[in-house]
């Protein structure tokens, strides 16, 4: 702490004029860098460190256009979102050219939107097996039966499951950017673990200029 070292003033002699006496500061530092280091320690240990907030995309291997397959991929449990100006389009599962139609005929396009009976209320039907361990999940979290770890492995499994819903997003040239944004919002929501943003095809562009006129 601060100390005050005094020292000897002249004018001791008989008949000699009293001085008066000269004192200098030194203050110790020792415990204000003990402090600073005990508030540091402190810090350090009960802060919390954010963390990045990301989703994971899949992003395919570009097909090959000379395939005669390129149209009618093999797709199971999943939807394909086709993204044109304001207007979003779906249809499900395998992809069918009016040329080349499946068991039930052609694929038919659907549009939704994003109020709460659109985008939102498809995307819960159609990944109900997830969200619904993901509420087991969560209230065996919340009385501390798992650990965040084990929480966050089996999420990652049930969404990686073949039940789990694909999701697969094209756009053409008019797409804008604040709907698909707006997607990708939705369908980390819908706790959607396979996103692959890949090329439109032209069978689909073709049945989906014919839905905006």
């Amino acid at each position: 702490m601060a100390e005050i070292a005094e020292g000897g003033g002249g004018g001791g002699h008989k008949g000699g004029k009293k001085r008066a006496k000269k004192s200098s500061t030194r203050v110790d530092m020792t415990p204000m860098v003990d402090l600073a280091f005990l508030l540091l320690t402190f810090f350090v240990l009960t802060s919390t460190f954010s963390k990045p907030k990301v989703m994971s995309l899949v992003y395919p291997a570009k097909p090959d256009p000379n395939d005669p397959a390129v149209d009618q991929p093999k797709i199971n449990n999943a939807i394909t979102f086709l993204l044109s100006e304001d207007k979003i389009f779906y249809y499900q599962d395998q992809f069918y050219p009016a040329d080349k139609p499946g068991p039930n005929g052609p694929t038919v396009l659907e549009e939704t939107n994003f109020g709460p009976n659109g985008l939102r209320k498809l995307l819960a039907d159609r990944n109900a097996y997830v969200l619904q361990r993901k509420e087991g999940l969560d209230e065996k979290l919340k009385k501390k039966q798992i650990q965040d770890t084990t929480y966050e492995r089996l999420m990652i499994d049930y969404k990686k499951h073949k039940e789990a819903l694909k999701v697969l997003i094209k756009t053409d040239s008019k797409a804008t950017c604040k709907n698909f944004i707006d997607l990708i919002d939705e369908l980390k929501i819908a706790q959607i673990g396979v996103i692959a943003p890949v090329d439109l095809t032209k069978s689909e562009e073709e049945l989906m200029n014919a839905k905006l006129k």
